[in-house]
């Protein structure tokens, strides 16, 4: 049980610290989880995004449920799930309570603009990371650009973009084996 409420505190200090959530969430998880306390490899982390992506809802929380599955079963998932959305509950009840008051505010404003310059460096930090850990290979930069592009140029909606990413993965895959078994033969 001691190890479930670590994870949830963890969870909880990610969630309190971390403005912009999604997304932004993302650098902190994995270096509070790979790199200082080392309960998941840079691999799991790569994988355990991509499948937070491929599920609705929002990544850092699908991220918070997959780790605390993976680290403490079903009560860890319920515990990482609530430490990482307890903190921007409780922050976003006061912040409605006193929105009429603080709306208008320059200096609530000022800061407000600073913390989303601030969140673009964690994305831009993320990327970086989740790029050296997940291109392993030659057709995963295609991958990515192509993806890129369809986001981008075409306006796909992400949904699909990683839908079309996972068929794509399939039926490399597939192939990849069919020439394994044939060179074997």
């Amino acid at each position: 049980m001691k190890k479930i409420w670590i994870l949830f505190f963890t969870f909880f200090k990610i969630g309190s610290f971390t403005f912009g959530g999604g997304f932004a969430m993302i650098p902190l998880i994995e270096r509070e989880l790979v790199d200082n306390k080392k309960w998941i490899s840079q691999d799991e982390m790569v994988d355990i995004l991509s499948i937070s992506q491929a599920f609705p809802g929002a990544v850092a929380v699908n991220t918070a449920v997959l780790i605390g599955r993976k680290l403490g079963g079903y009560t860890g998932a319920f515990f990482a799930l609530i430490g990482v959305i307890l903190p921007s509950f409780l922050i976003i009840l006061i912040v409605a309570r006193l929105f009429i008051y603080i709306s208008n505010n320059s200096i609530v404003i000022a800061a407000l603009k600073a913390v989303s310059s601030a969140i673009v460096a964690l994305l831009i930090y993320a990327v970086v990371r989740m790029w050296k850990a997940g291109i392993k290979d030659k057709i995963s930069p295609i991958i990515t650009l192509v993806a890129l592009l369809l986001l981008l140029g075409a306006r796909i909606h992400p949904i699909y973009v990683v839908i079309m990413g996972i068929l794509f993965g399939l039926i490399y895959h597939g192939l990849r084996i069919l020439k394994i078994r044939k060179k074997q033969k």
